[in-house]
């Protein structure tokens, strides 16, 4: 009763939506850089463990092909779990069996049971990574967005680079003879970190209206991307036999299919797994046209550059890694620009990270022509550093653009589609061009095999320069 003798009802305020706080982003952030740190971090390790676990160039391709076929596959339907049962339960669920497969990466007793736990290990991280961005497309707003989606774009692109230097500094260390089963079981403590701290300080966030799971559009979608991956990733190990050819047939008849099916579910006003209608979305679309070459080139490289320095400079892990240093650095200082530079200049800030980072690769293969075999930290870094602030200006970029239309409710789907664009070019770049330098090494000789990798991933960049061009100029 009021003073006036009325009654009063008391008023609900409405429920307050799910904030991304300072340390839930940090959080989600180790778990966006746990999975790619885990596809490059083999790389130098990949000829240690060639001789401890006696096994053959084929077998350890697997090592890197079962990984980033299994979490390029799952990575959309990764998405639409989080959206269906709460982003938080699937991170939660993804980064605990992410370090569960890693401890079994780690203590691995073969080298075919190190593959299949490394196939585990991808489908853990399928399951942990789309939530990452789903939870910072629905937890932050305005400037607070942009600003998270900036780090997770730093986050993405120096892990790629730090992952290859961890795993050669990991290597040299031989922690308590581990060697190199330090690259898996260095995960463990990270992870159980990350648990800790998700449990306090990540929030719930779901669709508000979840679809069920799309059966033929996840099995389409599986056996095109498989179709693709597989025999590009095996098929030069394994000396193109026929089930590869036929399995590269079988791709558009797949991928044909699962757009279809998919364009029926859309129209009748379902939501399939991957919309067609979400291609509408002109930044979207663009964005994706531009990722794929820019990730085919780097991961060639990173590929390709740890082969050569290993094999043919005769350099050891520590050294091989620590080559890449002046490009983590560069990637990092120039990365923290990158806001600024964008609420400045709009999206043509892309356009010269693609020129800046073609600049670079032509001084790294200048000085591969010119230093072979010595070729080490001092002789590729101008190159390194140069090429590492072009990529800064480009993929946290590119991430923002992807997203920056995609509705809060379909974050799951959307940032599962970009994400697994990425990863599939991730593994079709050491599948192309890991394996166009393997096939000129020996009729050309390590260096002239180098350099013409190299001479590929700058006209990869100049693509990639010239698609920024079709870019929106501002973000919204």
């Amino acid at each position: 009763m009021t003073e006036t003798g009325t009654l009063t009802t008391p008023v609900r305020s409405p429920v307050s939506p799910p904030v991304l706080g300072g340390l839930g982003l940090f959080t989600v952030l180790i778990g966006a850089a746990l999975p790619l740190i885990d596809f490059f971090i083999v790389n130098v390790a990949l000829p240690t463990m060639g001789q401890d676990l006696h096994a053959s160039a084929s077998v350890l391709e697997l090592v890197i092909a079962g990984y980033g076929v299994s979490y390029a596959v799952l990575l959309v339907l990764g998405g639409r779990l989080g959206d269906l049962f709460g982003r938080r339960r699937l991170f939660l669920v993804g980064m605990a069996a992410f370090g569960l497969t890693s401890l079994a990466c780690g203590l691995a007793p073969s080298a075919w049971t190190l593959v299949a736990a490394r196939v585990a290990q991808g489908a853990a991280s399928a399951a942990m990574l789309p939530q990452v961005l789903a939870t910072i497309q629905s937890a932050t707003a305005g400037p607070r967005r942009a600003k998270a989606m900036s780090l997770y774009g730093a986050t993405a692109g120096l892990s790629m680079v730090a992952g290859q230097i961890l795993g050669g500094v990991l290597i040299a260390a031989d922690i308590a003879g581990t060697g190199w089963r330090a690259v898996f079981l260095v995960n463990v403590p990270v992870v159980i970190l990350g648990l800790v701290l998700a449990t306090r300080a990540v929030p719930e966030t779901r669709s508000q209206h979840p679809e069920p799971i799309d059966g033929p559009g996840t099995v389409l979608l599986a056996v095109a991307l498989l179709a693709l991956l597989a025999p590009l990733t095996e098929g030069r190990a394994a000396g193109w036999p026929l089930w590869t050819w036929l399995s590269l047939a079988l791709f558009p008849v797949a991928a044909a299919a699962f757009y279809f099916v998919e364009r029926r579910e859309d129209r009748k006003g379902r939501t399939p797994l991957v919309p067609p209608s979400l291609f509408a979305l002109l930044s979207l679309r663009r964005g994706l046209v531009m990722i794929v070459p820019f990730s085919i080139g780097f991961s060639g490289f990173m590929f390709v550059i740890a082969v050569a320095l290993q094999e043919g400079a005769g350099l050891g892990p520590v050294q091989a890694g620590l080559a890449l240093a002046p490009m983590a650095a560069a990637f990092f200082v120039v990365s923290l620009c990158g806001p600024r530079l964008i609420a400045r200049y709009g999206t043509r800030v892309v356009t010269a990270g693609g020129l800046i980072q073609a600049v670079g690769l032509a001084l790294m293969a200048l000085a591969a022509s010119r230093s072979w075999p010595d070729l080490g930290i001092w002789e590729l870094a101008p190159g390194a550093a140069v090429a590492g602030a072009g990529q800064a200006l480009q993929l946290p970029v590119l991430f923002r653009i992807i997203l920056s239309e995609v509705a809060p409710a379909r974050g799951g789907v959307g940032s599962g589609v970009m994400i697994t664009t990425q990863q599939s070019a991730l593994a079709l770049g050491v599948a192309t061009l890991g394996s166009l330098f393997l096939s000129l090494v020996p009729g050309h000789g390590m260096q002239d095999a180098l350099v013409t990798t190299l001479l590929v991933q700058l006209a990869l960049g100049i693509l990639t320069t010239g698609l920024s061009l079709r870019l929106p100029r501002t973000i919204s």
